[in-house]
Parts: structure tokens; sequence; C-alpha cells
């Protein structure tokens, strides 16, 4: 594999085994992307396509994974989503961008490249896949049928959702990202406040998809507070 090794993650904070390499992550993001835009309808708005991409370069300016190459693309619907997949392909959906404010789709923005830079794709795709797959994969060219089924097993993944651990370590690496990139950090609170609101009104709209395939509001917003504070705390802190 290019990069099949124990490695440190900064973005995790841990020493992770990972099998799957990037350029093969990379190859299989790439065929997940493809899937997404022919399923979906893509914007084609410069105004709601540069604003995503220009917040998104910010984030990932000072995000812990920087040696990918990102792509940032709006999808046109109404639901209040986004999604990532492995390899840096981040999308947001013009619903939630109807919603959010910029430090608001700073926060969502941030959590999804926190995905991408944790590997939490990677390491669900190498929790599902086989030993003779994962092995394929060292010898697999960009169309392969090793590069396909890794693809077609990412792709599931990620309309099933991620875990809740995972998820709230996005949003720990979110905080941190859209702090860092000159955002307001609070954005990601009064985002999920606003969508919370809205959906105690309008209980029976399904366009709020963003929040039902995550953890509680409550929990994500009491340990987006935390973070919050002990982020602040620490960087206004003097030098010892």
């Amino acid at each position: 594999m290019s990069s099949c090794a124990t490695t440190y993650n900064p973005a995790t904070g841990k020493k992770e085994f990972i099998m799957i390499g990037t350029q093969e992550e990379v190859a299989i993001g790439g065929l997940v992307a493809g899937q997404i835009e022919r399923r979906f309808r893509l914007s084609d708005d410069p105004v709601q396509i540069e604003r995503v991409r220009k917040i998104g370069d910010k984030i990932i300016s000072v995000s812990d994974r920087r040696e990918l190459r990102y792509h940032f693309n709006v999808i046109k619907n109404k639901d209040i989503n986004a999604l990532s997949t492995p390899g840096g392909y981040v999308y947001v959906n013009t619903g939630l961008l109807n919603k959010a404010n910029d430090d608001e789709l700073a926060a969502v923005i941030a959590h999804e490249v926190g995905h991408i830079a944790a590997k939490h794709a990677v390491k669900a795709m190498q929790a599902d896949m086989t030993y003779s797959l994962i092995a394929g994969l060292m010898f697999s060219k960009g169309g392969s049928k090793e590069i396909q089924r890794g693809a077609n097993i990412a792709m599931n993944l990620i309309m099933l959702g991620y875990s809740r651990e995972d998820e709230l370590e996005a949003d720990k690496l979110a905080v941190r990202y859209s702090y860092y990139a000159g955002f307001d950090p609070d954005g990601m609170i009064t985002f999920l406040e606003k969508l919370q609101q809205e959906e105690k009104e309008h209980p029976w709209d399904k366009s709020f998809v963003y929040l039902k395939s995550h953890p509680l509001y409550s929990d994500r917003i009491a340990k987006a507070r935390a973070e919050i504070a002990l982020l602040k705390y620490v960087t206004t802190q003097p030098p010892p």
C-alpha cells in the first residue's frame, strides 16, 4: 500500500493503522463523487459555488490534512444537508446554504472536512472490507474492480451516516478549524439551535436531513459549547 502503516493522526490525536493508502482513497473518492453527481443535480449558481469554495479554502488552510486536493460543490436540493467523501470531496445542499450565515456555513464545511481529516470514511471502509479486497487495492488502478467495489462500499456507508462518535469528533474539529480560519465558532451552536427550533415548529418537514442523521441536538450543542470555551481559554492565555 502507498501509505499502509501505524501513524499518528493529528486530527484524532491517536496512532492509527490505516491499510487504505491516500492514493487508493482518492481514487475511491473520485468514483463516489461521480455517483453523487449522477444521483443529484449540481447547482450552476456562481454566487453559491463561490461562497462555498471561498469558505472551504479557508477551512482547509488550517485543517490537519492539507495534502489532498479538495473539491467543493453545491447540490441543488432543498434538504438541509451536507456530505463528504473519502479523498476530499465536499458537497453542500442549497437548502442548507439558504438557512446558514457564513459562520454557520463554515462550521458545517469544517465538520465535513473534519470527517476527511480524521479518515472516518477510510476507517469505516476498512472495517467493512475483506482483507483480500484491501490487499487487492495494492495493485489496483483507477478503474479496477477493487476500486469500484471500494467506492460502492464507501457510498453505502456515507448514505447510512457515520457513527455517533465520529460525528462528535467531527464537531470538535469543526470548532477548531472554523475558529482558526477566522470564523466565529459559535456558528455551529447558532446553526444547530436555529434548525432545532425550525424542526419543533415544523415536525413533519422532511427537509431537516442534516440533523436527523446526526447525534441529538442537546448533546451536540453541549459538547460544542464546552469545546469552544476550552479553545478560547487556551488561545487567550499568555505564554509561560
